[in-house]
């Protein structure tokens, strides 16, 4: 391992500036490239070892397929993706508990039955040996992110076909068909897609393997324009419509539809963040959730998702604002007093992991300071936040 580690910051060392500008859509380019030529200083190199250590652990992962749930959808073709809804648990009234009842915020361990965890188990390792690729240059990495690549997306007899009609099924109800809210389970997949900029230069991602993403992300957007369980999430109001238009974009930006991409980030600030954002800055579908904290969170982080994504194609999501003042520094602001304060003061319900959301809270600070650096977020994230030096989450979203 230190071997491997000493041979990464050797090769950080050797390639070329040039070599690091990568076209990434949510990871600031510029600051990763900084972080990169510094790579091996005390303020990076806690993270850097964890990084490797956890690319280690994906080599020896076997790449998972959706030809390894039990179940199959009610399609009859394995090839079909298939999770059940996280909140929705067994009636107790019932004998055979049909249909399930809902529980929110309470996760049923069933989930593990279906493909949800293999497909973020998936986009997870990916992800992770993509950016320590980047970092150390180290091909083996890159090979195992494309054998998994390979395995989920590409090869006839195990990838995913590329659909989500069976997402977040509940049992007992649809006849087996799907919900619009599976689309969240994908929502892995515009992180995974940096990831893959990060790998773009690789000898192991061949002419094939690009074009094979291409063509599956190119009949996946089709699915999402198309399909009558996509447009059940393109209609939701709360996070889940907001995710559904990050989503598309990053997707239509990966396969080359600039136009598409550039028609829904001009109507997003109307369309997504006023219909959600209250002008004192609440995000009332988000507050009446019993993990209401963690949710208001979860939007935020969409939001500044496609602030990012936006930068990238010269425009501005972030500064967007309404008339009566609904914007995401609204939001921010809502959001601010609670941080560092104890649950009591929280005056929704946040049922679990309220430390867990504080940090997190503070890494939506960092990210709204790429956007307003004078507004004095980060003071007040660096302030309260938990996360160790040795956390990647120091690497991607540098103050560089």
């Amino acid at each position: 391992m230190r071997n491997l580690l000493l041979s990464a910051f050797a090769l950080v060392c050797l390639l070329p500036m040039n070599a690091q500008t990568v076209n990434t859509r949510i990871y600031p380019a510029e600051k990763l490239a900084k972080v990169k030529a510094k790579a091996d200083t005390p303020t990076y190199a806690p993270a850097i070892k964890t990084l490797m250590k956890d690319a280690d652990k994906a080599m020896n992962l076997t790449p998972p397929s959706v030809m390894d749930k039990s179940m199959v959808a009610s399609s009859g073709d394995k090839h079909d993706y298939m999770s059940m809804g996280p909140y929705w648990w067994p009636d107790p009234s019932k004998p055979d508990g049909l249909p399930y009842i809902r529980k929110d915020g309470q996760r049923n361990p069933e989930l593990s039955k279906l493909d949800r965890n293999r497909l973020g188990d998936m986009a997870k390792a990916v992800t992770t040996l993509g950016i320590a690729y980047y970092f150390s240059g180290n091909e083996q990495y890159a090979k195992k992110a494309a054998d998994f690549l390979k395995v989920w997306f590409l090869d006839a007899k195990t990838k995913m076909n590329p659909n989500l009609n069976y997402g977040q099924t509940i049992p007992g109800r649809r006849e087996g068909l799907g919900r619009g809210t599976g689309m969240i389970d994908t929502y892995c997949f515009v992180e995974m897609l940096d990831a893959l900029a990060l790998l773009d230069n690789s000898k192991a991602m061949t002419p094939a393997i690009k074009k094979g993403m291409k063509e599956w992300f190119t009949q996946f957007v089709e699915w999402i324009q198309t399909s009558p369980v996509a447009a059940e999430e393109n209609a939701a109001k709360n996070n889940h419509g907001l995710a559904y238009d990050v989503q598309l974009t990053a997707y239509a930006l990966y396969i080359g539809k600039k136009e598409l991409a550039a028609q829904v980030l001009k109507s997003f600030p109307e369309k997504r963040l006023f219909s959600q954002i209250e002008p004192d800055g609440k995000q009332p579908l988000e507050l009446e959730r019993t993990t209401a904290f963690g949710y208001t969170l979860f939007n935020l982080t969409h939001m500044l998702d496609m602030s990012f994504i936006a930068s990238t194609e010269g425009m501005d999501i972030y500064n967007a604002a309404s008339g009566d003042g609904r914007s995401i520094t609204a939001a921010l602001k809502f959001v601010i007093p609670y941080i560092g304060k104890p649950q009591s003061e929280w005056p929704y319900q946040q049922i679990k992991e309220w430390d867990k959301k504080q940090d997190e809270a503070c890494w939506v600070l960092r990210k709204a300071s790429f956007f307003d650096p004078k507004a004095g977020y980060e003071a007040i994230g660096a302030k309260h936040r938990t996360t160790s030096a040795s956390n990647r989450l120091n690497l991607m979203y540098s103050l560089e």
